[in-house]
């Protein structure tokens, strides 16, 4: 018989940690996807999905099941990412951040394009291109265009994910989308 979330992880809690390998296999892809989406090396993504769970392990107590235990991991992964990404930014390395909406919505349509027909090293350089613009805006401004853009998720559930204001991630998003539209300004 099936164990439900519930029990897997009061089973997990009460120091059963096998309890936790079906929570693992069953959310692992989500993890990985929202990792890519801030990382640029496979080994980075490798590193915040490991940290990710056993953020997760380390504080499973802390889980009051009030919402999904699936909402409860991605907000820790959404939170794990965040803090890589301004580590990244620290110590200076560029990654994904600088384009504007429109420029993020152009690339996107580039991308699409080359793939479809077959030219995967225009659309390589262009996934570079983006990932090199992406990578000079603000941490909590990528993150929130990722999340909005990349995720497609709505404000709200940015906000719930961050634990910001509506207003502070609608203002996020309004600089970041600034910065990338002037960042192709310049390129352009």
């Amino acid at each position: 018989m099936e164990r439900t979330e519930a029990e897997l992880i009061a089973a997990a809690v009460q120091g059963d940690p096998a309890s936790f390998e079906p929570l693992i296999q069953k959310y692992s892809l989500r993890v990985f996807a929202t990792a890519r989406r801030y990382a640029r090396l496979e080994r980075e993504v490798e590193d915040i999905v490991q940290e990710v769970w056993i953020k997760a392990y380390q504080k499973l107590a802390s889980f009051r099941g009030d919402a999904p235990f699936e909402h409860w991991l991605m907000r820790m992964a959404v939170r794990t990412c965040y803090d890589e990404l301004r580590r990244t930014r620290r110590r200076g390395e560029s990654s994904i951040g600088d384009l504007s909406e429109e420029e993020a919505a152009y690339l996107h349509e580039r991308l699409r394009d080359l793939s479809a027909s077959g030219n995967v090293e225009g659309a390589a350089i262009s996934r570079d291109l983006a990932n090199k613009l992406l990578s000079r805006l603000r941490p909590d401004d990528r993150m929130v265009l990722a999340l909005l853009k990349l995720e497609e998720l709505s404000i709200a559930e940015i906000s719930s994910l961050t634990g910001w204001t509506i207003a502070k991630v609608k203002m996020r998003s309004h600089r970041a989308q600034r910065g990338l539209r002037q960042m192709l300004r310049k390129l352009l």
